[in-house]
């Protein structure tokens, strides 16, 4: 799943975060798996309060995309929601990951970023923000996943 964390004063904007001291891994947005019977809408809260520190609120799903991990080739289903940031969320900040697993004590750099995007996110991650608003749909060349509508 994926969280297109949303800030809607002073104007749109969406969460994003770098790995710090590792550039290569891009300009992403919360996203992680799901463990064994956990609702979707519960990991996409955890997953974006263990990467950003961040409490935000669920509103919805927006689409389910299918398409292979970008470092395995295997194929993977990813969830995209949008959410709600809490209004006293910060500009920028670091937050270095507490949790178990691939992101323990990593430092993210975080903040948020005026919608449209200027160009797309690692692994496109971006490709589903239209489907909140189509003014936030990002302006660089359009991504060519195929997708299902989670409606």
């Amino acid at each position: 799943m994926a969280a297109y964390v949303i800030r809607l004063h002073p104007a749109p904007a969406v969460l994003v975060f770098d790995h710090v001291g590792l550039p290569e891994a891009g300009t992403q947005v919360p996203a992680g798996g799901i463990g064994p019977g956990e609702p979707p809408e519960r990991a996409v809260l955890r997953e974006t309060r263990e990467e950003t520190g961040l409490t935000a609120t669920v509103v919805g799903r927006l689409a389910v995309e299918e398409k292979p991990h970008p470092q395995t080739g295997l194929p993977r289903r990813t969830t995209f929601f949008l959410l709600q940031a809490p209004a006293d969320a910060p500009d920028t900040w670091l937050h270095q990951v507490r949790s178990e697993g691939d992101d323990a004590e990593l430092t993210f750099a975080c903040r948020f970023v005026p919608l449209p995007l200027a160009g797309p996110l690692a692994d496109h991650q971006d490709a589903w923000l239209g489907r909140a608003d189509p003014g936030w749909a990002t302006l660089g060349p359009p991504p060519g996943a195929a997708a299902r509508n989670s409606s």
